[in-house]
Parts: structure tokens; sequence; C-alpha cells
């Protein structure tokens, strides 16, 4: 075996002794519920935007996308446009890779590889923020809501266009409104991507962790998640992310779609 392969089987054997370990699983749940309070998600930024994740699902993101190497990322939920920036800038990355193999000079403000952000409420000043920012070739905002009829034909003729597609959910998070994303936009997904619904960690917290939002225990992420698998044979959740991280908003939120 070479040094590449032993390694990465080094790393498997890791992630298999934590999946057995229920004292740290345990312990970093606890770790979660009691950093959610001070709204620990809130605290980072890429490239000056806040993200609003947590640095470990940001990290997890970076390696699918650079193991699918998608040409179209559709996120529903756009907030302050953090995680449209983080997206497009991994595209760039992307872009940047293929060029330098080719031997070819490096056009940055040409690129196939999209984002296409949905949001109900763009908030004019993250808009402002997001349209001059340096990733903005790369990115696509549709205001509206990601349910509507209207909209989800909208997206699907425009996802027309590409290949490979990577899926983030992160919008409104009751049961209702997730499966109806997942409905819509999941078949997008291509074979070998990733369907990725963000905040079932819902699921996992205190009855009144969610006092002013319509969501909470058995009105989520994670019940539409299990909801939709159910029917859906052809999504598989990754449940070695989840082991690997330890720390996640998508505990059981990463689907991969085998067939």
């Amino acid at each position: 075996m070479d040094k590449t392969k032993e390694f990465q089987q080094e790393v498997n054997n890791n992630v298999a002794k934590i999946a057995g370990d229920h004292g740290i699983q345990k312990g970093s749940m606890q770790w979660f519920k009691e950093t959610a309070k001070y709204n620990y998600s809130y605290n980072f930024s890429w490239m000056n935007r806040p993200i609003i994740q947590v640095p470990q699902d940001i990290v997890a993101m970076q390696e699918l996308i650079y193991a699918i190497r998608p040409d179209l990322i559709i996120e529903t939920g756009i907030a302050h446009g953090g995680s449209l920036i983080f997206s497009a800038s991994m595209l760039a990355l992307l872009d940047m890779q293929d060029a330098i193999e080719r031997g070819e000079m490096i056009d940055p403000s040409v690129s196939k590889r999209k984002v296409l952000g949905i949001d109900i409420d763009i908030r004019k000043h993250n808009r402002i923020e997001i349209e001059k920012h340096a990733m903005k070739s790369r990115i696509e905002m549709f205001e509206g809501s990601s349910i509507s009829p209207e909209m989800i034909n909208k997206v699907k003729q425009y996802a027309k266009n590409y290949t490979t597609i990577l899926l983030c959910l992160d919008s409104n998070h009751t049961h209702e409104h997730v499966l109806a994303e997942l409905n819509a936009y999941a078949p997008l997904v291509s074979i070998d991507s990733y369907c990725v619904v963000f905040d079932t960690i819902v699921e996992d917290m205190p009855d009144d962790m969610y006092p002013d939002r319509p969501w909470g225990k058995k009105d989520n992420p994670k019940t539409a998640v299990r909801e939709y698998l159910k029917e859906h044979k052809e999504f598989k959740i990754d449940h070695s992310l989840t082991h690997k991280l330890l720390i996640t908003v998508a505990p059981d939120g990463y689907l991969k779609k085998v067939k």
C-alpha cells in the first residue's frame, strides 16, 4: 500500500473508532448545546461575509465540493450571503485548478460554474454586499419562496444548463417546508453528489431551544429527511461525515445520491 492510501486507511480507522465511542459523541452534543445559547455558529465569516455555520461543516462542504467538482451549487436560504461566497470561492479554486492543469491563462471573471441562491426575502443591505463582492460573477440569486410552483419551475429551467449539481437546504426549517424542498429539488442532484440538509440538529436539541421559531422537536429538517428517505432509496445518509465532524448542525443531513 502506498503512503497516501496508508494514511487514508488510518483516517478511516480513526473515524470508525469515533463512531463506536458513544461517550465522545455524547460529550460533543453537550458542547453543542452549551455553545448554542451564545449563537456559536453566528460568529464566523467567509471572505468578510457572515456564514452562520460551525467551522466543522464549512470544512466538510469544502471536502465535498472538491470531490464532486460541481458546475452548479443550489442553496436555499441566503441570509448574509456568506455561504454563497464560500461556495463561489470553492468553485473559483476548481476553475483555477482546471486552468493550471490545461496550461491556460486564468480569467477570474469568467466561469461556467455557478452558485444559485434562493431566498424569500433577500435583505437590501445583504444584496448590496453580495453584489459588490469579488465572487459575484459566480453567483445568481432568485428572490421568492423556494417551494412556490413558480420558483421550482424557474430553478429547474436554470438547472438544465448544468450536469453536476450539489444541493444545500438551509431556509425555513419546518418539516413541511424542508420536505417540500426535498421533493422539489433533490431530483436535480447528480449521482454521487449530495443533498445537504442543514439544521437537522434541531431534533436533538432541548425542547425549549427554539421558543420563537415555528420549528422544534418532531417538526424540523431531520424529521423531513426521515420522511423523504422512506420513499427515496436513491439517497443514503453519509454517517461517516457526522462521525468525523463530531460537531455539526447536520447530523443525518449529508445525503449522498447513489443511484
